[in-house]
C-alpha cells in the first residue's frame, strides 16, 4: 500500500499488505479474545475507553499530522477531528451502563421479565479515509465497550491511520485482540466478512460498497450498518438570516475539502432571497484560504487523491456542457498537488452531474425556488437521504420544513453533523442503521428477552 501525498503527489511510505496467514491470525485472535472479553465487566471496559480518549488527546497532534499527510486534512480540522474521537470515548466511558441496563417489562405476579443487551461477536468495519479517525471511533467506542471486538479495514489509502487507531488501543490497556487493523485490499473483504468468526459489519462508503457488503453478510445472514453517500440540501427560506446562512453554507460545503457525505451540496434558495444569498455565499467561498494543509490558517486543502480531483472536475465540465454556470471556481488550480478550488455552479439542469451524482468535492450547486413548497420538492428530489440543514427565523416554521424532508437528520439553522448524543444515519441510497447515541451502541447487541418464573 503506497501512500501518496495528495498535497505534492509524491509517494511518501509504503506498508505491506496483510497475507493471508496474517489475516487468520487476527481473526482467531479476534474469536479467542472475544470469549473472554464480553465476560468483562462494563464498567473495567467503560475505564479503558476513558484511558483511550486521554491516549488520544496526549498525542493529537502526531495523530492529526498523519492524517494530514494521508489524504490532505488541513491540520487544524484534523486536531479537531482526534479531539471529536476523544469526546467520543468520553461520552461512552460514561453513558454505555445506562444504555445497555437490562429494559424491565409488565408480567404476571411472582415473575420478572427483562430485555438483557449482549454482544455479538467480532464485528468487521469497512472504513473510509475522509474522516479516517472520527469514522472509525464512531463504530468502536460504542461496539467494543458492548462487549464486541473490532477488526479494522481501512481505506489504503491511510494505512497509517490505521495502525495509528490500533496503537492508542493498545497504549490505552486493551488486551491484545480486542481492536485489530486488518491492511487489505476492497477485494478481500468479502473473504473476510464470510468467515463464520466474523458476526457482523458495518460500512462507511460509497453505494456500490455498501451493496456489496450487505449482499455477501445477507447471505450469512450476518448484521449490517451501513452508512452511504449523501447529496445534502441547504434549504435557505425568504425569512432566513441571509449572512448567517452565507457564512455556515460556505464552512458545510468546504469543510475537510468538501468531501463528506453530510456536507452541504445542494443550496435550495428562496427566490426573495436568492440574489442577496448568492453575492454573500460567493463572498464567503471566495475568502476561504486554499493552500498547504500543514498550515494552521489553511481553510481548504487538498483532494485526498488525484483521480478523486479529476472525477470531480469532470461532473463540473458534464455539468456547464448541459447548461450550469461556474460563478466561481470551476477549475484545477495551477499549482503542485491535486487542489480545487471552492466552487458555485448555477442554473443547474435537472439530470446532471451536479444535480442527479453526489459531487465529493468542494463543489455548491445553487437553486433558485419560489415557495417553500418547491423549496422541499426539490430537497427531496434525489435518491440519497442523509442530512438536510434548514434556515428560517420562524423556528416552527423550521421544525415543520423539517418534518417534511425524507432524511435521517435534519438541522434548523445549524449544519448537519454527528455528535455521539444522537444517532446519526440515513434513508433511501444513503444507507440503514444508526450510529452514536443509544441507538448505535445497541445495533450489535443480542437483544435477549430473560423471563423468571
Amino acid at each position: 500500500m503506497d501512500v501518496v501525498d495528495p498535497s505534492t503527489g509524491d509517494r511518501i511510505e509504503t506498508y505491506d499488505e496483510h497475507t493471508e496467514s496474517e489475516v487468520e491470525a487476527t481473526l482467531e485472535r479476534a474469536a479467542e479474545r472475544y470469549e473472554d472479553w464480553r465476560d468483562r465487566s462494563i464498567r473495567d471496559r467503560e475505564q479503558l475507553l476513558a484511558s483511550a480518549g486521554e491516549v488520544l488527546r496526549e498525542n493529537k497532534r502526531e495523530y492529526a499530522e498523519t492524517m494530514t499527510r494521508e489524504m490532505g486534512k488541513p491540520i487544524t480540522q484534523a486536531i479537531a477531528e482526534v479531539e471529536k474521537c476523544a469526546w467520543a470515548c468520553d461520552h461512552y466511558a460514561e453513558h454505555a451502563s445506562a444504555y445497555l441496563e437490562p429494559d424491565h417489562h409488565p408480567s404476571p405476579p411472582g415473575t420478572t421479565v427483562k430485555t438483557e443487551y449482549e454482544p455479538l461477536g467480532p464485528v468487521l468495519a469497512v472504513m473510509p479515509w475522509n474522516f479516517p479517525f472520527w469514522q472509525v471511533f464512531r463504530f468502536a467506542a460504542p461496539y467494543t465497550v458492548a462487549g464486541n471486538v473490532g477488526l479494522l479495514k481501512h481505506a489504503s489509502n491511510v494505512p497509517g491511520c490505521a495502525l495509528a487507531i490500533e496503537e492508542v488501543f493498545r497504549e490505552a490497556g486493551y488486551p491484545e485482540g480486542v481492536f485489530q487493523s486488518l491492511l487489505i485490499p476492497s477485494d478481500r473483504v468479502e473473504g473476510v466478512l464470510e468467515d463464520d468468526r466474523v458476526r457482523a459489519a458495518t460500512l462507511t462508503g460509497s453505494g456500490p460498497a455498501g451493496r456489496s457488503v450487505a449482499a455477501t453478510a445477507g447471505e450469512q445472514l450476518k448484521k449490517t450498518v451501513l452508512e452511504l453517500g449523501g447529496s445534502d440540501p441547504f434549504v435557505v427560506l425568504d425569512d432566513a438570516d441571509v449572512p448567517a446562512a452565507a457564512e455556515t453554507g460556505a464552512w458545510a460545503r468546504n469543510q475537510n475539502g468538501g468531501q463528506s457525505c453530510i456536507a452541504a451540496k445542494r443550496f435550495v434558495v428562496h427566490t426573495d432571497i436568492y440574489d442577496e444569498f448568492l453575492d454573500a455565499f460567493v463572498d464567503e467561498i471566495e475568502s476561504l484560504a486554499v493552500g498547504d494543509p500543514t498550515e494552521d490558517d489553511t481553510d481548504v486543502g487538498p483532494q485526498a487523491r488525484a483521480g478523486l480531483m479529476e472525477e470531480l472536475h469532470g461532473q463540473v465540465e458534464d455539468s456547464v456542457a448541459a447548461g450550469a454556470t461556474v460563478v466561481t471556481g470551476g477549475e484545477p488550480m495551477d499549482r503542485e498537488g491535486a487542489f480545487y478550488p471552492p466552487t458555485v455552479v448555477t442554473d443547474v439542469p435537472p439530470g446532471c452531474p451536479v444535480d442527479d451524482e453526489e459531487t465529493f468535492g468542494p463543489v455548491a450547486a445553487v437553486y433558485e425556488v419560489g415557495d417553500e413548497a418547491e423549496a422541499v420538492r426539490k430537497a427531496n428530489d434525489t435518491q440519497y437521504g442523509l442530512g438536510a440543514s434548514v434556515w428560517t427565523e420562524d423556528r416552527e416554521r423550521g421544525e415543520r420544513v423539517a418534518g417534511r424532508i425524507d432524511a435521517g437528520c435534519v438541522y434548523v439553522n445549524q449544519l448537519v453533523k454527528s455528535d455521539p448524543r444522537v444517532p446519526f444515519g440515513g434513508v433511501g441510497d444513503s444507507g440503514y442503521g444508526r450510529e452514536l447515541a443509544e441507538p448505535g451502541i445497541t445495533e450489535f447487541v443480542n437483544r435477549k428477552t430473560v423471563w423468571v418464573e
